[in-house]
């Protein structure tokens, strides 16, 4: 698989460029990724990576450092409507679990999870 940006895609990446001087390119790496991911069904295929990695001039396990330390980010494809649920001790405290268990139950999927037709994937963030 070969990953381009889409002429649309492309122009929106120059635009996120200007945004910062040309020694400071890889600042836009957040936005390129973003970009990647709403191109791709949701999430960013290793190509992608490479790709913007190329495109910003940095190392490619810069980028992949920024994929993965962020949450907004899919590293596989996610379903059509994608539910992340908060799992930290305040969210804990005012009943996350009890709602992370009823989305369990209701779509028949696990944390992390994906339904069988692909409309719905849950993630604990």
């Amino acid at each position: 698989m070969t990953f381009l940006f889409t002429q649309e895609n492309l122009k929106l990446a120059q635009i996120a460029l200007e945004k910062y001087p040309s020694e400071r390119k890889r600042s836009a790496v957040m936005e390129l990724l973003w970009i990647a991911q709403r191109q791709n069904q949701n999430w960013i295929p290793k190509e992608a990576i490479t790709y913007i990695a190329n495109f910003l001039d940095m190392p490619e396990v810069r980028v992949y450092e920024v994929v993965t330390f962020y949450s907004m980010y899919n590293l596989k494809p996610v379903g059509k409507y994608f539910i992340q649920a908060c799992g930290t001790t305040p969210c804990v405290l005012m009943g996350s679990e009890e709602v992370m268990q009823a989305i369990k139950d209701e779509l028949s999927i696990e944390d992390k999870g994906t339904t069988k037709d692909s409309l719905f994937s849950l993630l604990e963030v």
